[in-house]
């Protein structure tokens, strides 16, 4: 049963802030997510951090222009997701825009595997490049590194995950996360990095003269391709990342975008005008993510690369059929690891690891996450990789850092898995089938090891009750207008009502009528058929539907338990 409970609020704090100017609600909401004054919320561009402290920046700058001065040609690599084809496209855009010759390449995921590996160096020398850049990858790619310095090839790393034991031995790594970076911002994401570097590149060239009046690039207009890698790529929303966020996101609604987005937008349904992070990683981020676990991730590329409408639209609504394709494959897996689960006393595990042989390898982290959800288990899903090898991807719960585990693993069963990485929510590895059995008893050890009895129930964090005189369109619109995500979470509210109708719709989306007092709610819990009792305390987000041209203040319900008569 989940455990819904409020997030404490420093009343002094939420005082100060509604002083200074800030509505109520919200300095109640910011509070609760460590905001201590107003000046913490701005969120104009001159609140970006300077590229100064961000270690490797300036010497990336002065390698790009030195190669764009000399003609040498530049290879962006990039990562096979959202963020790194955004990473990918702001690095073109930029780089193209200050007179480099370049161009990019994505290897296949299956084929090549996670990074610049040596393999995929080679794929790049027929494109004759004097300097590879690495977006969203490469701070692990040691052995893909010292091929490329084999073969002559220069190297730029530009990353934001964490490094391992031994960093590559490339010319210069930007990653705000290496050992001795000052940059305060450790979750920019991949696509921010090459911001960055970009910003920096900038810099040097003006420095240099080479710019005259009208020709200086405005790297601002990239910010909605920044917004929609860094919301995307789930980082956390520190300071920083909410200036780039809310810059992006305003650029969309004024209409200035790029044709790539402006085409997801259309093909996902969604009014641009009205964006917010939602639509970013929910609508547009799968989108292009789809051609990376399916097919091909060039295709995401290409859509935020061109500038024509048509052929955008042409490659947005390739990628949206990749994406029902995707959905598609997901509900046969996630039907198929529901039979695994009937044999399982899930309960009972302070871990879950599930195999399938017909799985698809782009699809299973996503299940790994589905299933996380709904049981509350760090989960890994495993597909079929290369020859007699299976791969993994996994999604963990609060109290286990996923990653670590699997570092802790290795120790502890040297031989046993060939290769892993990631972060303390979601990471990957690969084993051979046979050892599957025994990772899943040590992967069950160090769980058991490392999370708590009680961080095994799950706890919904709710923003507490919400004023009645809240509770109404103009308030769902204020709350739309702001920049929520990983790590300052979007408002959830807990309140008790009376259940007067429910009902099922698409035999999988609980629709209900509730109220409180004399005031009547539409509210909806989607995938989940689970029938309410007569009086639920419920966790919900305020949200607008709109239908027909009217709108109306709409609840989603996160999860209910029962509430006392």
């Amino acid at each position: 049963m989940t455990r819904i409970v409020v997030r404490p609020v420093p009343t002094r704090a939420a005082l100060m802030l509604e002083q200074s100017g800030v509505h109520p609600l919200l300095a109640r909401l910011f509070a609760a997510r460590g905001i201590t004054e107003k000046s913490a919320l701005a969120t104009r561009l001159d609140n970006l951090l300077p590229p100064d402290d961000l270690l490797g920046a300036g010497e990336a700058a002065v390698l790009l222009a030195d190669t764009i001065a000399a003609g040498r040609r530049i290879l962006i690599v990039a990562d096979y997701d959202c963020d790194g084809a955004t990473a990918c496209a702001v690095g073109l855009r930029a780089l193209r825009a200050m007179g480099a010759t370049v161009d990019y390449l994505v290897p296949n995921r299956f084929d090549t595997g996670y990074g610049l590996s040596p393999e995929v160096v080679r794929l790049a020398v027929p494109m004759k490049p004097d300097l590879i850049v690495t977006v969203d990858n490469g701070i692990a790619s040691v052995e893909g590194v010292a091929e490329a310095r084999r073969l002559g090839i220069a190297t730029l790393i530009t990353d934001h995950h964490l490094p391992g034991s031994e960093l590559p031995a490339a010319d210069v790594i930007v990653n705000p996360n290496q050992p001795g970076c000052r940059f305060p911002s450790k979750a920019a994401a991949g696509v921010a990095v090459m911001f960055y570097v970009m910003l920096a590149l900038r810099a040097e060239l003006r420095k240099r003269g080479a710019f005259s009046d009208d020709k200086e690039p405005n790297l601002a207009d990239l910010l909605d391709l920044v917004a929609l890698g860094t919301v995307a790529d789930v980082v956390p929303l520190d300071r920083n990342n909410r200036v780039l966020v809310t810059q992006g996101l305003q650029r969309i609604r004024g209409g200035r975008m790029h044709a790539g987005i402006k085409a997801l937008f259309a093909v996902a349904g969604r009014d641009p005008a009205q964006a917010g992070t939602f639509d970013l990683g929910f609508a547009l981020g799968p989108r292009i993510n789809a051609a990376g676990r399916l097919a091909d991730m060039a295709l995401g590329i290409e859509a935020l690369i061109t500038d024509d409408p048509g052929r955008a639209l042409n490659i947005a609504g390739q990628l949206d059929a990749i994406n029902r394709e995707r959905r598609t494959i997901e509900a046969d897996m996630r039907e198929a690891a529901s039979i695994l689960l009937d044999n399982l006393d899930a309960e009972s595990r302070a871990s879950l690891v599930l195999f399938d042989p017909e799985w698809h390898q782009g699809v299973i982290g996503i299940l790994a996450g589905r299933v996380k959800e709904q049981l509350h288990r760090p989960t890994f899903a495993f597909a079929r990789g290369n020859e007699g090898e299976i791969k993994g991807s996994g999604r963990s719960i609060p109290g286990l850092h996923l990653r670590d585990a699997l570092d802790l693993v290795a120790k502890r069963r040297p031989n046993l898995l060939k290769r892993f990485g990631g972060h303390a929510a979601a990471a990957g590895l690969t084993l051979r089938e046979e050892g599957l059995a025994e990772f899943e008893a040590e992967f069950e050890a160090v769980a058991r090891e490392l999370i708590a009895p009680e961080e095994l129930q799950r706890t919904l964090v709710t923003d507490g009750a919400l004023e009645a005189g809240y509770r109404g369109l103009d308030t769902a619109r204020l709350l739309r207008e702001e920049v929520w995500g990983q790590g300052f979470p979007a408002p959830v509210f807990a309140d008790v009502f009376e259940v007067e109708s429910q009902k099922l719709v698409k035999d999988k989306h609980l629709k209900l009528s509730l109220r409180e007092g004399k005031t009547r709610f539409d509210a909806i819990r989607f995938n989940s058929a689970t029938p309410a009792p007569a009086r639920i305390e419920a966790a919900y987000r305020l949200d607008i539907n709109e239908w027909n041209g009217l709108s109306n203040v709409q609840l989603l319900i996160e999860d209910f338990v029962a509430a006392p008569a």
